[in-house]
C-alpha cells in the first residue's frame, strides 16, 4: 500500500512551463513592452512620433500578451498531459494566435495595413522566448536546487543567545534544577530543529512553536523585563514558509529592542488572514530616547535573509516591510495561502519534515 502514493507522482508528466503566477505576468508584460518600445523606434523619426507608435503597438500587444498568459494558465492541466516537445509547440502556437489577435486589435484601431503573417510570426517568436524563460525559471525552482539554496541561507542563522542560555542554566542548576532542565530541553529542541537536515518549507504553526520555545528561553533570562503578547489566527497556520524564518526576526526584536533597555520592553507577534494572503506582524518596543537610525541598526542581515528566502519560495507574491512607528519597530510579512489542491502535497511534505526521533 505505501509504495502506491509515492509511485504516482513520479509517473505524472512534468509541466514544462507555468504561467499562473503574478511575477510571471508582470515580467512577461514588461518584456513584451520593452520589445514594443524598441520596435516603435523604427516607425518614428521624433519623440512624439515614437510615443504615438508606442501607444498604437501597446494597444495591440498588451491584449495579445494577456491573452497568451490567460490561455497558458487555463490550459495548464491539459498541457501537462503532453510530452515536453508538445508543450513547447503548444506555447509557440498560442503565441502565434496571440499575434493574430494583436493584429486584429491593430485593424480595429484603424491601422491602414494588417500584417497578419508578421504578427503571427512575431507572436510565435516572443512566445518561444517566454517559454524558454519560464523553463529556466522552473528549473531554478527544482526541489534539489531550491533545497540547496535554502540550506545555504539557513546556514547563516546562528543563535547568538547560546552562551547566555547556558549561563542562565548554570545559575539555575542549584537554585531551581527543574527550571534549568526545562531550559536545556527547550534549547535542545531549538537546536535540533536548526541543525536538522534542511527542508524547503515549514508551516506557520511550526514556525510559531519554534519562536515560542525561543521566547520561553529568553523569558528565563529577562524575567519581568520581557513582556510577550500573542495574537494568533490559527486558521492561517497551515500556510508555508521557509524553515527558521520567524526565529531570527524575534531574536532581532529581543537584541535590539528589549536587551538594550534598562526597563526591558514589549514584543507582540500577530497573525491574521487578509483575503488570500497571510500577514505576520512582529512589533517590539525600542529603548527610550533612541533615534530612528540607531533603533533600526542591526536589523539588516536578518531582514535581508528573510526577504531572500521569502522571494525564493513565493516570488513576488510575498513581501517584507520594516519601519519604525511611534517608538516601536514593526516587521510585516505577507505571503500567500496554499491553494486547496496543493494541500495533499503539503501534508506529505510536512510528514517528510518530521524528525526521525519523534
Amino acid at each position: 500500500m505505501p509504495p502506491t502514493p509515492s509511485a504516482s507522482p513520479a509517473l505524472r508528466p512534468a509541466l514544462v512551463f507555468d504561467a499562473c503566477s503574478v511575477g510571471v505576468v508582470l515580467r512577461a508584460v514588461l518584456f513584451v513592452q520593452a520589445v514594443v518600445a524598441t520596435a516603435a523606434m523604427f516607425m518614428a523619426d521624433s519623440a512624439w512620433g515614437w510615443l504615438q507608435a508606442m501607444a498604437l503597438l501597446t494597444g495591440a500587444s498588451l491584449p495579445g500578451t494577456l491573452a497568451w498568459l490567460v490561455c497558458a494558465c487555463l490550459l495548464k492541466r491539459p498541457l501537462q498531459r503532453l510530452p515536453a516537445r508538445g508543450q513547447y509547440a503548444a506555447g509557440v502556437l498560442l503565441g502565434a494566435l496571440a499575434g493574430l489577435y494583436a493584429c486584429a486589435m491593430l485593424q480595429l484601431a484603424g491601422s491602414a495595413s494588417a500584417p497578419w503573417l508578421a504578427s503571427a510570426t512575431s507572436g510565435a517568436l516572443l512566445a518561444a522566448l517566454l517559454v524558454a524563460a519560464l523553463v529556466l525559471r522552473a528549473r531554478g525552482h527544482m526541489p534539489a536546487d531550491t533545497q540547496a539554496r535554502l540550506a545555504e541561507l539557513q546556514s547563516r542563522i546562528r543563535p547568538h543567545f547560546l552562551f547566555n542560555t547556558l549561563n542562565s542554566a548554570i545559575a539555575l542548576v542549584r537554585a531551581e534544577p527543574a527550571k534549568a532542565e526545562t531550559l536545556l530541553e527547550d534549547l535542545s529542541d531549538l537546536f535540533r530543529y536548526a541543525l536538522a537536515e534542511p527542508h524547503s518549507t515549514a508551516t506557520l504553526a511550526e514556525e510559531i512553536e519554534l519562536a515560542q520555545r525561543y521566547l520561553a528561553i529568553e523569558q528565563v533570562r529577562f524575567g519581568e523585563r520581557l513582556q510577550v503578547q500573542w495574537q494568533l489566527d490559527t486558521s492561517v497556520h497551515h500556510a508555508l514558509l521557509p524553515p527558521l524564518l520567524l526565529q531570527p526576526l524575534v531574536e532581532n526584536a529581543i537584541r535590539h529592542g528589549v536587551e538594550p533597555s534598562a526597563h526591558g520592553g514589549k514584543l507582540q507577534v500577530r497573525t491574521e488572514r487578509r483575503g488570500d494572503l497571510v500577514e505576520v506582524r512582529i512589533t517590539n518596543s525600542l529603548p527610550h530616547g533612541a533615534a530612528t537610525p540607531a533603533a533600526t541598526r542591526g536589523h539588516g542581515m536578518a531582514l535581508a535573509n528573510v526577504r531572500a528566502r521569502l522571494s525564493l519560495l513565493h516570488d513576488l507574491q510575498a513581501s517584507l516591510q520594516a519601519r519604525t512607528l511611534q517608538g516601536h519597530f514593526v516587521v510585516r510579512l505577507t505571503f500567500p495561502l496554499p491553494q486547496p489542491t496543493a494541500r495533499p502535497s503539503n501534508a506529505s511534505a510536512k510528514k517528510n519534515h518530521a524528525h526521525p526521533d519523534r
